[in-house]
């Protein structure tokens, strides 16, 4: 089902870094230090934007950012 909250979402493995954009903003944060298995979980949960507040949002540390058309 697609989320209202959350348009998009990428997970690299290597960094253990979670990236999501949001509907209403459009901006992207990066969250760090997320486990495989939370990212999975996310993935697959029903409520992406339910999952995303009970156990991502307050959980790891993130910075917002900057959106290409931003630089110029």
């Amino acid at each position: 089902m697609p989320s209202t909250s959350i348009r998009k979402m990428e997970y690299d493995l290597d960094r253990r870094t979670l990236s999501v954009w949001f509907v209403a903003s459009g901006k992207r944060y990066e969250f760090e230090g997320v486990p495989p298995e939370t990212f999975a979980a996310f993935r697959a949960a029903f409520a992406k934007g339910r999952y995303f507040n009970d156990h991502i949002r307050n959980n790891f540390r993130y910075r917002l950012v900057a959106s290409d058309s931003d630089s110029g």
